[in-house]
């Protein structure tokens, strides 16, 4: 055998090694991919339903304002019931 075809046999060697190489990588950059896109609709379904608690602070505002609406109703109620009862009680006595 001479020097040529040995170093032709290893060169083929080396080419194949690399090719095996390259395809192992691309099938891993497949597989890769594949699990990006499966996680990318995971993470847009979970972005969906966690929307909700980040309106929480905003419900929590409307709720304050409520609350003390409804505070200020019932002062007024009670300042309306005071003013007649006083009212009546003014009345009797006269």
């Amino acid at each position: 055998m001479s020097l040529w075809m040995i170093g032709f046999v290893a060169g083929l060697l080396v080419v194949l090694i690399v090719a095996l190489l390259l395809i192992g990588i691309l099938v891993e950059a497949l597989l890769i991919r594949r699990l990006a896109m499966r996680a990318l609709l995971l993470v847009r379904e979970i972005d969906d339903n966690t929307r909700g608690i980040w309106a929480l602070r905003d419900t929590w505002s409307v709720a304050l304002k409520l609350l003390a609406g409804a505070n200020e109703i019932e002062d007024n109620a009670a300042a309306i019931v005071s003013a007649v009862s006083g009212q009546h009680e003014a009345e009797r006595t006269a």
